[in-house]
């Protein structure tokens, strides 16, 4: 670990209060920060955080689950600094540049089914809330204005706008805004920790799948589309479902004429173990939100795909027949750029086999976690790891969050939930760390 003088001591001390002053932190109660300080990052390289104290940490969960292939990567940088000599953004109303229109044609080639319209925002939430919009409005063109509900699953996460907390179920972050939003209806998540004793995952899925149809089946003339995150539920603690759940939803969707929309922003480009989670049921959603990995973690940006179909339904004469939507930084050069980098260290890289192989050894080498005694419900999905911890620290999260960094990772429980969402770059000496690191923080509870 590199000594530290004073003067970089005095500059730490100062960036930590000038943010304090200045920054309010994101899904941050800011007075913990008088107790659990902040972490000053000055640079990053491939799996790792450098503090402005010489500290280095093990970037665990990607930064927030958007980082595919390290910090400071240098073919994304190539790819960055090559666009900012040419245009790094123009409006893409009435405009139009290469970058976005490659990328497009690019996400048309890999996206399941027949999704060949790309609309862009900036994050997530806004994906969603573009889906939703074009989902309602598209009904609405069709002359059934009467479909204008959504479901969604039980404890499913889908952004803090207030459409997207609509359809969200995870109450911390949606019953103080309940006066704001929609009404929602939640079905049953498959979700297989919530399965009876004894009761296979699959079996789980196809009962959650029939408590879906029933509502369907009673409700859809009002329904406009389910929305669901495929095979993980994120925010909700990595809750991890059997691909046949996808394929009910996708026929249950056909059968009573509503729109399936896939929420791909976490999950999407490798993150379970195939390019798109809807790929393991071979199903193609009607819209299918990506965001996060999409520019490999460097900057804003988001898409919705969808179909020639819902396209179609806008194409017209009359100007209030289209989807008046848009952000400023639609389809920004700079961000598509990046995104053109992260797929094509995608396929020449060869990334989603080598997983299954890095998969493998953090299955091999963590044996000794899952047996560990406050350990339950350990679970893997691709390049996703999750499991609870039996612990009575009402701050536990802060707790496991402060004595990861002390052990070089960086960790942020959901709750009582430890996961592991890695950069794809991490390499064996890395995940030995993750994991021994990982043991010392549950042996010392």
């Amino acid at each position: 670990m590199t000594k530290i003088n004073h003067s970089t001591l005095v500059a730490t001390s100062s960036l930590q209060q000038r943010s304090l002053d200045t920054v309010w932190h994101p899904c941050t109660q800011m007075k913990q920060h008088e107790t659990c300080p902040l972490v000053p990052v000055v640079s990053g390289k491939g799996a790792w955080l450098h503090d402005a104290d010489g500290n280095r940490y093990l970037d665990a969960i990607s930064s927030w689950w958007v980082n595919l292939f390290g910090h400071s990567n240098s073919y994304i940088n190539a790819a960055i600094r090559d666009q900012l000599e040419k245009i790094e953004h123009v409006m893409l109303a009435g405009f139009t540049h290469e970058p976005v229109v490659t990328l497009s044609e690019r996400l048309k080639n890999m996206a399941p089914g027949s999704l060949g319209h790309c609309f862009y925002a900036s994050d997530g939430a806004s994906a969603i809330e573009i889906a939703l919009k074009m989902s309602f409005h598209y009904w609405l063109l069709r002359g059934q204005p009467q479909k204008n509900q959504f479901i969604s699953l039980q404890n499913d996460y889908h952004g803090e706008t207030l459409g997207a907390l609509s359809v969200t179920d995870v109450a911390i972050f949606k019953q103080t805004y309940a006066p704001l939003l929609r009404q929602c209806t939640h079905v049953p998540t498959p979700d297989w920790r919530y399965a009876e004793p004894g009761e296979p995952a699959q079996d789980y899925a196809i009962r959650a799948a029939a408590a879906l149809e029933q509502h369907v089946a009673e409700n859809h003339e009002q329904i406009a589309a389910l929305i669901l995150e495929p095979l993980v539920q994120g925010a909700t603690g990595m809750g991890m479902y059997h691909p046949i759940y996808l394929q009910r939803a996708r026929e249950i969707c056909n059968q009573y004429q509503i729109h399936l929309i896939a929420d791909e922003i976490a999950v999407g480009f490798g993150r379970t173990g195939t390019l798109f989670a809807c790929n393991q049921a071979d199903i193609a959603p009607d819209f299918l939100c990506l965001s996060k990995g999409l520019s490999g973690g460097y900057l804003p940006l988001s898409v919705v795909m969808t179909t020639d179909t819902v396209f179609q339904a806008f194409y017209d004469d009359k100007i209030a027949r289209a989807f008046l939507h848009s952000h400023s930084h639609t389809g920004n050069a700079l961000a598509c750029r990046a995104a053109l980098a992260t797929l094509d260290i995608l396929e020449q890289d060869q990334v989603i086999d080598t997983n299954k192989i890095k998969a493998a050894y953090l299955n091999k080498i963590a044996t000794p976690i899952t047996a560990h005694p406050k350990v339950t419900n350990f679970r893997n999905c691709g390049m996703i790891w999750a499991f609870e911890v039996e612990t009575k620290d009402a701050d536990f999260a802060t707790t496991c969050f402060q004595a990861g960094l002390k052990q070089q990772i960086l960790l942020r429980p959901l709750g009582t939930t430890i996961y592991f969402m890695p950069p794809y770059i991490i390499n064996e000496q890395e995940m030995d760390l993750l994991v021994n690191g990982t043991l010392q923080i549950l042996n010392s509870l």
